[in-house]
């Protein structure tokens, strides 16, 4: 009977013990279901936050005069300034001067393959031990053997050193003469050792730290690895390299934004190209992808690394008339290049643009966006083509934009320069807008550029005399202007004063802007500017 209870008593404390285990297990689902109710809520919160900001930064975008000036560029927490920097990032770069100045000081900056050659040899010699460990008596005899003889030996050197007839062995290798330092270690221009005390080297540091979100280590490793790199693939010449200007015509330097960055321009539709294609990809993917390299390289050698200057670029990618990515080799190479530039050129882009974006290429995105930095995707801005000029000049002046895509800019033009001075205007929904250009000395050649964001408006242009008896003459009859039709240059010689007059009407719902710039030639003056 007694052994029945204790039975029973014990069932009863296991039900209770497992019934405790239960409610605490609950109580802990609770406290982690309240805690994931309260992240939820910060984060609907940080998203309406986000999209109060965006609308207020498209009413902004919407004012025409909003042009003249972009500070969208770099964030207040992105100063170079060392004074700028918060607490825990000036640590993370002191953590980094100090880890840089002991590889360099000590020659690990380019070591880390020899450390892993190390460790696998160590590994080796574990597994070497553990196969001699099978034999275990005639060993264990041989070894106490071997450690009676080594105590003895150890007896008699002690004798010898302390009579002096012998050199201490440990004090011959510390005495090994000094590998040669080299303190001069740099990329694109600027030394690497914090100690030389150059402002440059913690503008570099930082983009590292940033790309690798103030993590010291991470940078570090980070940094070794772009060098390393850098070294294997000769990419500290690659400028003095010949590649081919077939390969030269998907990419290219010209101008500068708002901010002064560089920009460059990747041309997409190159790629339909197939014998471009079967040239870049299927039998030369190696030299495409080091023109890509070399493209940067150049791009960089524009840059400003003191503390406040410009130091990285705005890439603009025309993806009009781009292949379908159902080439694999075509998805590769895009895949490989996104992951090289983002591991070994770290923060050097300001914004990248893509424009002329059709409908698939979003889903195209989603499919290698996982390999992107939060902080890249966060730069990305895409650009339907109707939206393109819109997009563009909120970050590029009008004389800097090429004309394909909604700008003044021409190549090689003899008539005007990105100098040049270039007028703004506003055409309503539902109404009308004129541009006059004044020509008062008779003989005068008058030359101008006009481009409307979206176009899609009724224009014309006109001659109208001053003298009231004389007849309006047609310089351009009036038409519907579609927005892929581009930016419009005419010219009229006037043989009476009067002026020139054109008309914008807008029939779409929104209000569409007017850029212009003008010049007047005269038979006195060759070239006189009136747009002051």
């Amino acid at each position: 009977m007694s052994a029945q209870m204790e039975q029973d008593t014990a069932q009863l404390q296991q039900q209770e013990t497992v019934t405790e285990k239960a409610m605490e297990t609950e109580t802990v689902q609770v406290e982690e279901k309240k805690h994931e109710d309260e992240d939820k809520k910060k984060e609907v919160a940080v998203v309406e936050e986000r999209n109060i900001d965006d609308n207020d930064k498209e009413e902004i975008s919407t004012s025409p005069r909003r042009i003249q000036k972009s500070s969208s560029f770099k964030e207040e927490s992105e100063s170079d300034f060392l004074s700028d920097l918060k607490e825990h990032e000036k640590k993370a770069l002191l953590d980094l001067r100090s880890k840089i100045e002991e590889a360099i000081l000590q020659n690990k900056i380019f070591e880390e393959k020899k450390e892993q050659e190390k460790g696998k040899t160590g590994e080796d010699k574990d597994q070497k031990e553990k196969l001699k460990g099978k034999s275990n008596k005639e060993e264990d005899s041989e070894t106490e053997a071997t450690a009676a003889s080594i105590e003895e030996t150890a007896v008699e050197i002690s004798a010898k050193q302390a009579n002096g007839d012998i050199i201490d062995e440990n004090n011959v290798e510390k005495a090994e003469p000094d590998q040669k330092v080299d303190r001069d270690i740099a990329i694109w221009g600027v030394p690497l050792l914090p100690s030389k005390g150059d402002d440059r080297t913690d503008v570099l540091l930082l983009k590292f730290l940033r790309a690798r979100e103030f993590k010291a280590n991470d940078a570090f490793e980070m940094l070794k690895n772009s060098l390393q790199w850098r070294k294997e693939n000769k990419i500290d010449s690659i400028l003095e390299e010949d590649l081919e200007a077939d390969l030269g015509s998907m990419a290219y330097i010209a101008g500068n934004d708002r901010d002064g960055h560089p920009i460059c321009y990747n041309i997409f539709a190159v790629l339909g190209n197939d014998d471009l294609y079967g040239k870049a990809f299927e039998e030369k993917r190696g030299k495409f992808m080091r023109s890509r390299i070399q493209l940067m390289e150049k791009t960089i050698q524009k840059l400003d690394f003191n503390p406040g200057g410009v130091s990285a670029t705005l890439q603009i990618n025309d993806l009009k008339n781009t292949p379908l990515p159902t080439k694999k080799e075509l998805r590769i190479a895009t895949k490989k290049a996104v992951d090289l530039l983002q591991d070994n050129y770290p923060e050097f882009v300001s914004k990248n643009i893509f424009i002329n974006v059709p409908f698939w290429y979003y889903a195209y995105f989603a499919l290698f966006s996982p390999s992107l930095s939060q902080r890249a995707k966060n730069k990305l801005i895409y650009a339907r083509t109707a939206r393109v000029t819109d997009t563009l000049l909120k970050y590029i002046s009008a004389s800097e934009i090429p004309v394909q895509y909604g700008g003044l800019k021409r190549e090689n033009d003899a008539e005007f320069s990105v100098k040049d001075d270039v007028k703004e205007a506003v055409v309503k929904a539902g109404s009308e807008e004129t541009i006059e250009i004044q020509a008062v000395e008779v003989g005068s050649t008058l030359i101008w550029d006009v481009t409307v964001s979206g176009w899609e408006v009724n224009y014309k242009e006109e001659f109208v005399p001053t003298d009231e008896g004389s007849y309006t003459i047609i310089v351009q009859k009036g038409r519907r202007i579609a927005y892929q039709e581009g930016t419009i240059r005419n010219t009229f010689t006037n043989k009476e004063p009067g002026k020139i007059v054109i008309t914008i009407e807008n029939g779409a719902f929104k209000k569409k802007k007017i850029l212009y710039r003008y010049k007047i030639k005269n038979s006195e003056a060759e070239a006189s500017s009136s747009s002051s």
